[in-house]
């Protein structure tokens, strides 16, 4: 590998090791926040609600925890590995980064102490408002990000002057339609994310019958929060798909393998055996219309390929080669859409079983008791993680060889390192952060397991599992009912 593609691939790692607990973080936050607000509402149900908040806040804190350390190191990447290209679009890009940190890490943090620490000690209404703002500070902290790489995928509100991009219009740049389109897909993802992290852990406590009355109505809440979040991610996949027909379309004829100009109706191909070097597909399962459908909504319309395109870029831009790898963009995204619609399923099968509820007197089983679903949902769980690795692929990789759409390439970005720096960095962020991620998954795991009554023996010694059921919020007793402030 030669100083460009090590120099890709430690970006690429760092950022898919921190998006590792970003997806989970942005999730969880506005799924504890509702279950926060049952809590709250449901004065009848309040110690089994606060349990369930206290056990799976006590997985977030962990999550956060760890992850906070992985995003420090990806910023530094940026003058190391990327110095012409910070020099390129510094400008701007550092506009979106600073706000990410004023506006949103330090509401983050703060507020996320006040409703853990405060737990016992804040108003009940104070620790609501806590948690929200922590979901909140999760969601501006996620915008700001996915503004600055939307940019990089379709510049607007700049001019280059001196071999710099000027920004030119703040505007423009935050009501990118291409940032609003990533924004809702990323939180989608997240949001899946979260809710089938809550959904296994749920499923896993109900096969082994403990804590049910916690564990069925957090089963419940996640599988709504998971359904919206696979909706609202297909949905948003689609529409930023039908964007890149538009102004990345070299993307999109790499995402479907399309080498020359489609014909119209253009079909969609399920299965290709693509063959980069001749720039042709030896053998293709197509099927009719679908990928008209795909780009247009509609049954009729064609889409420009992969070749004529590169003719096409090469007078735009000047000589070289515009495809992007194909062969990974092809199958990550059909990867992607396969666990997309698995996760559908799954998550439209539980609200089927819980709506088709089990009637006094029928053999049939409910939706806490369908043990076969709730094997699968555990079995499940690591795959909204690689769909979101997968769908990151797509995007990043479809845009190459450009790092600024239309801009800056990869080459004109990289610094003047030598492979061998490039790679004795790589292999020691491969440690430091396999470490991190094994001991978030170990810290995870081990208290997931032990559930709400933590077992002490299943527990790390210097991190014993916290009362979940709490000593009752001030001015209120565990079961919710008002009593004096005691000193």
């Amino acid at each position: 590998m030669d100083l460009i593609d090590l120099s890709r691939f430690q970006f690429a790692s760092t950022s898919i090791f921190h998006f590792f607990f970003v997806s989970l973080t942005v999730g969880l936050a506005f799924l504890i926040a509702v279950m926060e607000t049952i809590a709250f509402v449901r004065r009848d149900r309040r110690p089994v609600f606060d349990k369930m908040v206290n056990f799976f806040g006590h997985l977030f804190l962990i999550n956060f925890a760890v992850g906070v350390v992985t995003g420090i190191v990806q910023e530094f990447q940026f003058g190391m590995n990327w110095s012409e290209y910070s020099r390129f679009v510094g400008n701007i890009f550092g506009v979106p980064l600073a706000l990410e940190v004023l506006m949103a890490f330090f509401l983050e943090s703060t507020f996320i102490g006040l409703w853990w620490f405060g737990k016992d000690r804040l108003p009940r209404g104070v620790r609501l408002a806590s948690i929200w703002l922590v979901a909140i500070g999760t969601q501006i902290s996620a915008f700001w990000i996915i503004l600055a790489n939307a940019w990089m995928h379709h510049p607007v509100g700049y001019r280059v002057e001196n071999g710099q991009a000027l920004l030119t219009s703040f505007s423009e740049v935050v009501f990118n339609y291409k940032a609003w389109l990533f924004t809702f897909h990323v939180n989608g993802s997240a949001w899946t994310v979260a809710g089938f992290f809550v959904l296994a852990i749920s499923a896993y406590h109900l096969l082994q019958r403990q804590d049910v009355d916690v564990f069925s109505r957090s089963l419940r809440i996640a599988l709504v929060f998971g359904a919206i979040g696979t909706v609202l991610s297909a949905s948003s996949g689609h529409l930023a798909a039908q964007a890149d027909v538009r102004d990345q379309p070299m993307k999109f004829a790499a995402m479907e393998a399309q080498w020359e100009t489609s014909e119209s109706p253009a079909p969609w191909s399920a299965i290709a055996l693509i063959d980069e070097q001749e720039r042709r597909n030896d053998a293709s399962l197509e099927i009719p219309y679908l990928g008209s459908v795909l780009a247009y909504n509609d049954v009729e319309g064609s889409y420009q390929g992969l070749n004529p395109l590169n003719v096409e870029y090469q007078q735009r831009y000047g000589p070289g080669d515009y495809i992007p790898p194909v062969l990974p963009v092809y199958w990550s995204f059909r990867i992607m859409v396969g666990i997309g619609m698995l996760l559908m399923l799954a998550a439209f099968s539980g609200l089927f079983l819980w709506w088709r509820r089990r009637s006094p007197g029928s053999r049939r089983r409910g939706l806490d008791e369908t043990r076969w679903y709730l094997r699968t949902l555990v079995w499940l769980l690591p795959l909204p993680w690689l769909a979101n690795f997968f769908g990151w692929i797509v995007t990043e990789m479809g845009r190459q060889p450009f790092m600024v759409y239309g801009l800056l390439t990869v080459q004109q970005g990289v610094s003047a390192n030598t492979a061998g720096e490039v790679l004795g960095g790589l292999i020691g962020l491969w440690i430091v952060y396999l470490g991190l991620i094994g001991l978030d998954v170990y810290l995870l795991a081990v208290t997931a397991r032990a559930g709400v009554h933590h077992i002490p023996e299943a527990q790390i010694a210097a991190a014993p599992a916290p009362n979940y059921a709490g000593t009752g919020f001030r001015g209120e007793d565990a079961r919710g009912e008002r009593v004096e402030d005691r000193p």
